[in-house]
């Protein structure tokens, strides 16, 4: 097997880098994500390096710095904001506050038609700034390739190696030429650009072969893409090896849990569904706090689960269905562990398995193209991301059977009405909230002081920031109508008009 290429992006605490990774990986190129003092050196399958940016100023007494001499003048270098000022730094130039913040859009000038980076990039194409420092003198060796009317040094390259320097952000959307700098890049870099959802398939089959051999494994299925990927992949590799345990918590969207495990059925997987509903609300009788409550529903599912895994002989594997962003956020840049992504907290240890991931170098968008090639029911990829402990964290204040009915009944028309109007694929993810609150009502000639129910829907790229979806009026009545209706304790409905930030999509 020929040895899989990438490029490095050393993390310096940006919040657009798992974007630079995006881009790239979009361009069929690999990519790995790593702090910035964990360069991998002397892997030979690295072809490139980039920098990302950083909330720190170069000079800060604090400030991140790499090993720039295990790459720089190897391989090709890209730095991007504080990439490119450190590196200015690093090498005697300088690096001063900015006379005002420079944010928001510019437009390249002064472009050096020869350099290899901006070839192709034309003389006023827009970029996007956001850096609160600017570089003032250029070191020697360094020569300015663009600039903008406030910015001299708006890109730059070093003589005698293939290194680089930008002080806009070419990974973001407002960059218009951001695509062709960042597919600049991989060409300089010498990438095949052949990493794609078939490639990736052969070789994770390939992979999970050799290394799980005749084991057995166990994965906890959700319903959601992630494990319903993973699951397929194994299969691929394991066959029959492979026991699938899905959990009705009682939390799921009204009739999910019997269309999931049809659904699954369809796709020859070996699943066993198991209703713990009674066990779930018995647990959350009385609990309000929504820690307290993603706590118990944790726990709940790791006791089932283990509960049932137990059940089954021989097993040496627990699979789960991590992706890339839960990975990257498990470290912080300094190494220190933020917060576990296992999905089933401490079972591997009790029970001494093994895990193995496979989905653990993807991003959301990739699996879904993954799961396209492999063949995934339609509705489970295009599905709507929904919170782990379900409707749990979507009925404000504790927990009841009687709640969960009336929140599955209002999602429900919620959800079913944006399908039958064409508007489900259009928003990010949409839900219903049970609050806990009553107001006054009329029905017919009776008072009523019932429940109200929240609607929400947004629009997104990635769920890290998104803006309420500007729903039709129409659609709203409708619907609030439907509820109100056919909802028995429901007389008020209301639509959430926050966008993240400040506000979060989830309520709790």
């Amino acid at each position: 097997m020929k040895m899989q290429e990438k490029l490095i992006i050393l993390d310096f605490g940006s919040q657009t880098t798992q974007l630079i990774g995006r881009r790239v990986r979009e361009m069929n190129t690999y990519c790995e994500i790593v702090p910035y003092n964990k360069f991998p050196a002397g892997d030979a399958a690295v072809k490139g390096v980039i920098l990302s940016g950083s909330p720190f100023s170069v000079y800060d007494a604090n400030a991140f710095k790499a090993a720039l001499s295990d790459f720089r003048g190897k391989i090709p270098v890209l730095g991007i904001c504080y990439g490119a000022q450190l590196m200015v730094h690093e090498a005697g130039g300088k690096v001063e506050p900015a006379g005002m913040r420079e944010y928001g859009r510019a437009n390249l000038q002064n472009i050096d038609g020869s350099d290899e980076l901006l070839q192709g990039i034309a003389s006023g194409s827009q970029v996007w700034m956001s850096h609160g420092d600017t570089i003032t003198a250029l070191p020697q060796g360094f020569r300015a390739v663009a600039s903008t009317k406030e910015v001299p040094n708006a890109a730059y390259k070093v003589d005698g190696e293939q290194t680089w320097g930008v002080q806009f952000h070419p990974e973001v959307f407002h960059t218009e030429i951001g695509p062709a700098l960042l597919q600049n890049f991989i060409r300089i870099c010498g990438c095949r650009q052949d990493w794609t959802p078939a490639s990736f398939i052969n070789a994770t089959v390939t992979s999970l072969k050799q290394l799980l051999g005749n084991d057995k494994v166990v994965l906890a299925l959700s319903g959601g893409v992630d494990s319903s990927v993973a699951a397929m992949l194994l299969d691929k590799a394991i066959g029959k090896n492979l026991t699938c345990i899905f959990v009705d918590n009682g939390l799921l969207r009204k009739n999910e849990a019997e269309a999931v495990l049809e659904s699954y059925a369809h796709m020859g997987l070996n699943v066993a569904g198991v209703n713990a509903r009674e066990r779930f609300y018995a647990n959350l009788k009385g609990v309000t706090d929504p820690e307290k409550k993603r706590k118990i529903i944790g726990k709940g599912f790791i006791d089932v689960f283990e509960e049932e895994a137990r059940k089954l002989q021989g097993i040496r594997w627990l699979a789960q269905g991590t992706i890339y962003p839960d990975i990257i956020e498990s470290l912080s840049i300094t190494g220190a562990t933020i917060k576990s992504h296992h999905n089933v907290g401490g079972l591997p240890e009790q029970m001494n398995l093994k895990i193995v991931e496979p989905l653990r170098l993807l991003f959301k968008d990739e699996v879904r193209r993954v799961g396209r090639e492999l063949g995934l029911d339609k509705a489970l990829i295009a599905r709507h991301p929904f919170p782990g402990p379900g409707l749990g964290v979507r009925i404000l204040g504790d927990v009841s059977p009687e709640k969960v009915r009336m929140l599955q009944e209002a999602d429900h028309i919620f959800i079913q009405g944006l399908h039958a109007e064409g508007l489900y694929h259009k928003v990010w993810q949409a839900g219903a909230m049970l609050l806990p609150v009553q107001s006054v009502g009329v029905m017919g000639d009776e008072r009523t002081y019932e429940s109200a129910v929240a609607l929400r829907a947004v629009i997104s790229t990635d769920g890290m920031t998104a803006d309420w979806a500007q729903l039709p009026y129409p659609f709203l009545a409708r619907i609030s109508n439907e509820i109100i209706s056919k909802v028995k304790g429901v007389n008020r409905v209301v639509y959430d008009i926050s966008s993240k930030p400040p506000a979060t999509i989830e309520w709790e």
